[in-house]
């Protein structure tokens, strides 16, 4: 766990040199409640095969944030695989949340991260309001 805040704290340093810290906080925190809103988003929509646009939706509202809500954005998304990588290894017989899954995961929340258009992983007949 000391070593999770470390890492996160000199991030946090690494992340903020190029700004004032309140604007970086201000908008990573900005940058959460984007990854939150798409989470939640998601979760309502139970859309099949929906998954990959919300990563990449939220990482994109995020990282528009500036770079204090692509920091967040990124560190939510390597947060939620590594946890979800862990807890597959408790689970029998196949999850759905394998190694393949996470890979495209993350190349969706990279997609969205670097500006590119979340609309690319839209699948067809998801509703018009996510």
């Amino acid at each position: 766990m000391k070593l999770f805040v470390g890492v996160l704290l000199c991030s946090l340093v690494l992340g903020v040199s190029s700004q004032g810290w309140f604007t970086f906080l201000k908008e990573a925190g900005q940058g959460a409640k984007d990854m939150w809103r798409a989470y939640s988003d998601m979760r309502e929509a139970n859309y099949k095969d929906s998954d990959k646009y919300f990563h990449a939706r939220g990482n994109y509202d995020a990282a528009q944030r500036g770079p204090g809500g692509a920091w967040a954005a990124k560190v939510i998304s390597d947060a939620r695989e590594h946890t979800q990588r862990f807890t597959d290894l408790f689970r029998h017989g196949n999850s759905g949340h394998g190694a393949e899954d996470s890979k495209a995961d993350q190349a969706a929340n990279e997609w969205g991260r670097s500006g590119k258009d979340p609309n690319h992983f839209r699948p067809a007949g998801l509703p018009d309001k996510y």
